[in-house]
């Protein structure tokens, strides 16, 4: 929970807590969804008390806005409030099979058949799989939705409605953002798109109602011991790489941002027409910031493992004790040595959507350390980004000249010079990496009815950065980058999802 003054955007007082993510079994990613709803609250408190120490006055908070990791699914029982499974994660990979039924129904099993409509290729990545799967799998959705008592949502649609009162009231609702990672939502008359129901066999009336990123859905209601809050409205909505890209500011067609997470998400603003990419990128809604205003679009390279590495080598190598270690450790080894990371842990996303690659580590020799390993890792989510940069470029056909970087990764240095570097372009931070949280504070603070921050271009301040200027020659990046697509090529095919044959004929 961050609170910024709407007036310099400056970051006012904050609190975060990590939330557990759950590996029940091999490719498997949840998070429950009582525990989300709990940290909000316990952020929330957290944030009101540090701001009482500061002076500040909390009746002073005008609106709360609500950004989420996109893609990750929830249904819940609308009578008791309570959610009916575990969350399925966006990286989660249980679906392989759910997706490779559902292919069997398309016309010459295209993966991409439902892109003009979506902007999504067929993926375990999206929501109408995940839902899919929890209504063949788990017998008390199927249940409530038999029943009538079941809702589905992202996670910002699980967190506006309890926050707006949960079972007495909540408001169901999503902003379009989010609604256009489903793969049930067109993204061109901006509704649910009935046919998309139909093949994936959603009943229409457990969707969330979609509107813009920026209005108000309705008012807190009081959780706070001390009543703080209550009556707020809840008026900004953004999946958390539209956030990002408003945070940045980049509301100009052809302005980007990348942001390092768990993932990697290279977004670039292509204003009120939707690009379809012939290399591999999604078409997504960027935002649509009021009821009345125009919606935007953007082309997104999604990367599904960059933080993730270093919580790998930290939580299951070991050969850390804490993330910030891993820069330690590669600056003392100063080169990969020829080692390569390939951390296709869930397969490949963008631009190559090859849900068998497995994650690999070649190029090892008896000189090898743990320090080139780590120096790899970093490596791996520079080639991930210049793979997804490079497929812009080809579908914008203008070249980027810099690249706009935020998020948790950006405060390792040695990343941010290698990613200028790889690139061969600078790299340039805002000294605020939570754009974020930046971006979802200016959606509600903008909103009809609250208007206590101004998105006239005029009007946003600017920010200070720290630039990385590429410092090797371009044709030791162009051989780096070249083995690691050999690399990349070892690592596909691995996977495959057929049962183990036990010797009998089917």
């Amino acid at each position: 929970f961050q609170v910024f003054n709407a007036k310099t955007a400056e970051l006012l007082s904050h609190h975060q807590v990590e939330i557990e993510q759950k590996f029940p079994k091999e490719g498997w990613v949840e998070q429950d969804p009582k525990e989300i709803l709990k940290s909000v609250h316990e952020c929330v408190e957290r944030t009101c008390e540090k701001l009482q120490q500061l002076n500040i006055d909390i009746t002073n908070i005008k609106a709360i806005g609500v950004s989420n990791q996109r893609e990750t699914t929830v249904v819940w029982d609308k009578t008791t409030g309570e959610p009916l499974s575990n969350a399925i994660v966006w990286l989660d990979l249980r679906t392989q099979s759910t997706v490779e039924r559902l292919l069997k129904r398309i016309p010459g099993k295209n993966k991409a058949y439902f892109k003009s409509r979506t902007g999504l290729p067929l993926s375990t990545y999206f929501s109408a799989v995940k839902l899919r799967w929890l209504l063949d799998n788990v017998k008390e959705i199927q249940q409530a939705v038999d029943d009538g008592r079941a809702l589905f949502g992202t996670v910002d649609s699980w967190l506006i409605w309890c926050l707006t009162g949960g079972k007495n009231g909540g408001v169901h609702c999503t902003d379009v953002t989010n609604a256009s990672r489903t793969m049930l939502f067109n993204i061109h008359s901006l509704d649910w798109d009935p046919e998309l129901c139909q093949f994936f066999d959603i009943p229409m009336e457990i969707l969330p109602k979609v509107r813009s990123s920026s209005e108000i859905y309705g008012l807190m209601v009081s959780f706070l011991k001390s009543g703080a809050l209550t009556g707020v409205p809840i008026s900004g909505c953004l999946g958390d790489q539209s956030a990002a890209l408003v945070g940045q500011m980049c509301f100009q067609d052809g302005q980007a941002k990348n942001t390092y997470g768990t993932g990697c998400f290279l977004l670039c603003n292509t204003g009120q027409k939707s690009v379809l990419s012939e290399h591999g990128l999604l078409t997504t809604i960027a935002y649509k910031l009021g009821r009345d205003k125009p919606v935007c679009y953007a082309l997104e390279g999604s990367v599904a493992i960059a933080g993730a590495v270093v919580r790998w080598l930290r939580d299951n190598l070991g050969i850390v004790q804490t993330s910030q270690e891993v820069e330690k450790l590669a600056a003392e080894a100063g080169t990969s040595y020829g080692c390569y990371f390939v951390p296709a842990f869930s397969g490949l996303y963008a631009p190559y959507w090859e849900p068998s690659a497995r994650g690999i580590i070649c190029g090892l020799t008896q000189f090898t350390n743990k320090n080139h390993i780590a120096f790899a890792a970093l490596e791996a989510v520079c080639f991930q980004t210049r793979e997804i940069l490079d497929a812009m470029n080809k579908d914008c056909g203008i070249p980027l000249h810099q690249l706009q970087v935020d998020g948790g990764m950006t405060n390792n240095k040695l990343l941010m010079q290698l990613q200028s570097d790889i690139l061969c372009i600078p790299v340039v931070k805002p000294s605020m990496p939570e754009t974020t949280a930046l971006g979802a504070a200016m959606a509600a603070g903008a909103a009809e009815g609250v208007g206590v921050w101004s998105l006239n271009p005029g009007d946003l301040t600017a920010v200070t950065c720290e630039r990385f200027e590429p410092q090797i020659n371009p044709e030791e990046s162009e051989s780096r980058y070249a083995r690691w697509k050999k690399a990349v090529m070892r690592s596909m095919d691995w996977e495959t999802t057929e049962a183990p044959s036990n010797g009998k004929p089917e």
